[in-house]
Parts: structure tokens; C-alpha cells; sequence
């Protein structure tokens, strides 16, 4: 069984006309250097006069999709009914990323963005894997150790709890 790391949601939005390619280099060598894996991603883009364009995307194999599909469904059935929805769960999970083609994602979640998103923006859901915490989290969990919370804190966070901090004092 492959190991998997945390995933992460990520939505970006961007004007369409301003887009030369940047974003998804970074991406790409981010993939190349193992630090992230697309498991799926959605990217939709509509153009000034609302013309709608979508593609799906993913980095995993249908096995490694099937293998993510029981992992998730695995831990939902566990969350659900225990130790005995685990395995109804994983087997669910499975089945539904075969069905699916791997796109976790899927149409519905496409249609939604696009009824969403201004004309002119493309805009882009994607669910990455964060490789790099796989020998961190299995150090962590080597030592005894559980990680208590997590959470991300953007710059713009702290700007946010600066401006709060000085609107109270």
C-alpha cells in the first residue's frame, strides 16, 4: 500500500487575460521535485464574453486513484460506524474512484465554479498531496508523538491580526 500525505484544498482564482503559464510551471516543477502530487484538479476558465472552457486533471494512475478512493472512504466509514464501517468504507471508496476515472472532483464541482466565477477569470480546485510530509509525519509518529492541531497562517493573516491588534488599542 503506497503511502499518502496530507492533501490539501486549494482554490485560486485568476483573470484570464493575465495568465502566461507561470502558475502551472511551478506547479510542474514542484510535482518534479516531489514536494506536491496533483490528485485532481479542475480548472475552469470563462472569457469576457462568459464562454465557458473546463479540464480535469490528476497525477495518479486509476490504481493510485482506487488506493486513495479506499483510504478516504476507509476513514469516513471509520469516522461513521467504527472499526466495521472502515472496510464497507474502503471498499465504497474504491469502487466510486474507479467509476469516477479518478476525478475526485468530477463535473459537478466544474458546473459549480463556472456558475460561480466572474467572466474573465479562470479559476482552478485542486486537491494536492503534500510529499514532502510523508518523512516528517512518519518521524513524528516513529518517536511516539501525534500532531495535537494544524493550520495554516498566510502573510496576509498576520496583516489582518496587525491591523485588529492596533483597531483595539
Amino acid at each position: 500500500m503506497e503511502e499518502f500525505g496530507p492533501v490539501q484544498v486549494l482554490v485560486v482564482g485568476l483573470e484570464t487575460d493575465r495568465l502566461k503559464g507561470e502558475v502551472l510551471a511551478e506547479l510542474q516543477r514542484l510535482k518534479e521535485h516531489d514536494i506536491v502530487r496533483l490528485i485532481d484538479m479542475v480548472v475552469v476558465a470563462k472569457d469576457r464574453d462568459g464562454e465557458i472552457v473546463g479540464v480535469e486533471m490528476s497525477d495518479l494512475t486509476p490504481e493510485q486513484s482506487a488506493e486513495f478512493g479506499a483510504i478516504a472512504g476507509a476513514l469516513i466509514g471509520l469516522g461513521a460506524e467504527g472499526e466495521e464501517g472502515m472496510e464497507a468504507g474502503a471498499i465504497a471508496g474504491a469502487e466510486a474512484a474507479i467509476e469516477s476515472e479518478g476525478e475526485f472532483l468530477g463535473d459537478e464541482v466544474l458546473w459549480s465554479i463556472a456558475d460561480t466565477i466572474p467572466n474573465g477569470v479562470t479559476a482552478a480546485v485542486a486537491l494536492l498531496e503534500h510529499r514532502w510530509a510523508i518523512p516528517l509525519r512518519d518521524a513524528i509518529r516513529g518517536a511516539g508523538g501525534m500532531v495535537l492541531a494544524d493550520s495554516w497562517v498566510h502573510p496576509e493573516d498576520l496583516i489582518a491580526f496587525g491591523v485588529m491588534s492596533r483597531s483595539e488599542g
